[in-house]
């Protein structure tokens, strides 16, 4: 098995960097395999276009003679391109992405053949559904399920197919994709953010959510971590001792990009060019051979497909530079995971970002508005929030010391803390003269003067205010962005619509004005609000005490953080908003339970293997050179040898202990999970959580120490040294 390893790391330091041919600009690039606005406008008839447009602005229906010149029209750009295939692009509820690929040809009389691709085949198709999860709403047997056009994100070419983006719902109409309830989310803030917009401008007619995403991940070498079993089946290392030298010089992240990364980098960026998927940032992140790739913020929806798209394409580029991506959120102990920031705020149709300040009070107060709400939507449903980045891949990242602790709360900086302190003191009702001068001149017009130096930053914060976004920085790096999104626009969404009723009440029946009548409700919600809002580190033993205090929520497992997804609460709260329905929340918490025990039990059965297979085997090997060597000094210098070969002796004997401790260890895990199977669901889940799992640590301990005492030349894993440093 050794063999494996050496072979690994000689294959690897023959690599050499991949030559990226770059001769376009990207901005002439940018686009060329989309189906976008100016494709369009070159293939589409006027009619025809201006239908797509208003279904993407206003979600208007396209009808069937439309949907037919559109389907001709995008076949004949995709094969100019050189496509041959379509299929139906869509997100089901793994996370990952799912394709059916159909070709363009169809066979006609007289033995000839035609290409065809009409507005049936564009709107609908029939993948298997029971070929994905579903949560119950659908029997294995009835497997019919249908994916759906989604027009507000253009169609696309990779490789040679035509990528259509689309919704994928049940037989019976329920969602069974990230997608659906996302766009619904999308919908539902739009409507309660618009109405609210309209206090401050009565034009305002939509409001769009933007997402801007930052992708960390690792990049190994494909060789190292095809030798590594645990890389190759659950994305993580489940045993390895910590390397003498890891992060802590942060030469890695202040250094250069090592040069087959930036080739891979370039390669990959060039993809991204041809896809639409405006990546601007690349740089290495803190642990070695980490790095980050991050766009210019998009709509929500459209952002949401692109990261998708991305994780997809980076698999692909990864293999031709002989790299593996690894999306894990903690890939190696005792180094820093991966997370993928969801930078994230609201624009209106009038190009205005509604979380950032602007020259006016007027426009201050719009601000405070949407900041303010969106932090109350923030504390009422931080346990929601919570749930929507559990997994058991995150929880490895969650309070560990690079990344926020399990529990919510918001960071907005002292600045902006002060400015709240200052309107929590706003009188009740009617305001004097002066206070709205004062107001307006001192707290509220000074604000962007006040975020110009605001340079505070808080990276144990889960919920960050950057400045003219909120940073959910909690979402995991192999999530799909479309969970974390669903839930905060329907919070904000719920809460905007509560703040609308609440300002009306004052102004119809208390005959407040409108500034005032948004004055009071806002100081009510900073007051209410507060227990969310911490300045300090929040991570550790303090900020778990000081959280408790203040009654925020500390789900430290995704078995535990997932309860909330079927409270009484939640379901009232996405079937009042309509972004999912009863059944379709509830088949997504069986879902979710059920991948998180599958998770564990998949680790529990490679760690198992590994263990027996592989490290006793080896340990057993080198026991036996140990024992070899001791009974040839015994036959030298006789009853001496014992001083002679102490250390032999102590060797041998800790190695029986570790090698005894690990089978034992093994044998007791596998009778819990035997036991963990009797269960269903929540059971299931903990049972694994809570009983399973705490054997990992203590196998991995025993393995961990065998790698500090077996001879380098057997030792059969690649190392962590190898893994990491080895660019």
């Amino acid at each position: 098995m050794s063999r494996i390893r050496f072979n690994a790391l000689q294959e690897t330091l023959r690599r050499v960097p991949v030559k990226v041919v770059q001769n376009e600009k990207r901005s002439t690039l940018f686009g060329q395999n989309v189906f976008n606005k100016y494709a369009m406008q070159q293939y589409l008839t006027r009619s025809a276009y201006e239908s797509v447009m208003n279904a993407i602005n206003h979600g208007t229906k396209i009808d069937r003679k439309i949907a037919d010149q559109v389907a001709v029209s995008m076949k004949d750009w995709a094969m100019s391109k050189g496509a041959t295939h379509y299929t139906h692009w869509f997100q089901p509820l793994t996370g990952a992405t799912a394709e059916k690929h159909d070709a363009f040809f169809e066979s006609i009389n007289g033995g000839l053949a035609m290409e065809k691709f009409d507005g049936e085949q564009l709107v609908q198709q029939e993948p298997d559904a029971s070929s994905f999860p579903n949560g119950g709403i659908r029997n294995t047997f009835e497997a019919r399920g249908y994916t759906a056009w989604d027009p507000t994100s253009p169609a696309f070419i990779y490789e040679t197919t035509l990528c259509i983006p689309t919704i994928f719902v049940a037989y019976t109409g329920e969602a069974l994709d990230n997608k659906t309830p996302l766009l619904r989310a999308l919908q539902a803030i739009d409507t309660h953010a618009t109405a609210v917009c309209k206090y401050f401008d009565k034009n305002a007619s939509k409001v769009n959510a933007t997402l801007g995403w930052e992708q960390e991940y690792f990049l190994i070498d494909d060789a190292l971590a095809l030798s590594r079993p645990d890389i190759s089946l659950t994305g993580r290392t489940l045993i390895g001792h910590t390397p003498a030298k890891g992060q802590q010089l942060d030469d890695h992240y202040f250094g250069t990009i090592p040069t087959r990364a930036m080739s891979f980098m370039q390669d990959l960026e060039q993809e991204c060019m041809l896809l639409g998927i405006p990546v601007k940032t690349r740089h290495n992140e803190v642990a070695p051979n980490q790095f980050e790739i991050a766009p210019i913020f998009e709509e929500a929806n459209l952002a949401v497909d692109h990261n998708s798209l991305l994780m997809d394409v980076m698999q692909k580029v990864s293999r031709r530079h002989k790299f593996k991506v690894l999306f894990h959120e903690k890939p190696f102990t005792g180094i820093n995971g991966s997370g993928k920031h969801n930078n994230w705020s609201l624009t209106s149709d009038k190009g205005t970002n509604l979380l950032s300040p602007g020259k006016t009070p007027m426009k201050n107060l719009q601000f405070l508005t949407f900041f303010i709400n969106t932090i109350k939507a923030v504390y009422e449903n931080e346990e929601l929030l919570r749930a929507s980045i559990a997994s058991a891949t995150n929880d490895h990242r969650l309070g560990a010391n690079e990344a926020p602790s399990a529990i919510i709360s918001v960071f907005i900086g002292g600045q902006l803390s002060a400015v709240l302190d200052e309107l929590e003191n706003v009188t009740k009702g009617k305001l004097s003269p002066q206070e709205k001068t004062d107001l307006k001149l001192n707290i509220i017009g000074k604000i962007p003067e006040i975020l110009l130096d605001n340079t505070d930053r808080n990276r144990t914060s889960a919920f960050a205010f950057t400045g003219n976004k909120f940073e959910f920085r909690a979402v995991g790096s192999s999530a799909n962005c479309a969970i974390p999104m669903t839930v905060l626009n329907t919070i904000v969404a719920k809460q905007l619509k509560e703040f609308k009723k609440e300002v009306d009440v004052l102004i119809d029946k208390k005959g407040l004005k409108k500034d005032e009548a948004v004055f009071n409700i806002l100081r009510e919600y900073i007051k209410a609000s507060k227990p969310i809002r911490f300045e300090g580190d929040g991570y550790g033993e303090v900020w778990e005490k000081e959280a408790k205090k203040r009654g925020l929520t500390n789900n430290k497992t995704t078995p535990e953080a997932l309860k909330v997804k079927v409270a009484d609460k939640t379901i009232q709260l996405f079937e009042e908003m309509e972004v999912m329905s009863k059944v379709e929340v509830e088949a997504r918490y069986e879902i979710d339970l059920e991948s998180y025990a599958k998770k564990i039990q998949i680790e529990s059965r490679v760690l198992g293997d590994i263990s027996r297979n592989h490290v006793i085997p080896t340990a057993i090997i080198y026991q036996n050179t140990l024992l070899e060597n001791t009974k040839n000094l015994k036959e030298i210098f006789g009853s001496d040898y014992k001083n002679i070969a102490k250390e032999q002796i102590e060797l041998i004997m800790t190695i029986s202990n570790h090698i005894t401790q690990i089978n034992a260890l093994v044998l007791e895990m596998n009778e819990e999970k035997l036991r963990a199977n009797k269960n269903i669901g929540l059971k299931l889940a903990e049972h694994y959580c809570n009983k399973v799992k705490p054997f990992f640590d203590k196998i991995r301990f025993h393995c961990d120490q065998l790698e500090t005492m077996v001879d380098d030349n057997l030792w059969p894993l690649t190392k962590y040294r190898e893994l990491l440093f080895t660019k």
